[in-house]
């Protein structure tokens, strides 16, 4: 793997994280209670999805 493929593979996942988190803090209550999350967990959620 060399740089180049290192480096844009963590831009990608970057771009997919704060994109997750953004809809996660956006949806509506009724969809979050829905799902059983809290809207403010959006972060650790997003970066689980992610990142792993």
């Amino acid at each position: 793997m060399t740089v180049l493929t290192t480096v844009r593979t963590a831009i990608e996942k970057r771009v997919a994280y704060t994109r997750l988190k953004h809809e996660l803090q956006a949806m509506p209550v009724e969809t979050a209670i829905d799902l059983g999350m809290f809207r403010e967990d959006a972060s650790k959620i997003a970066a689980k999805a992610i990142y792993g």
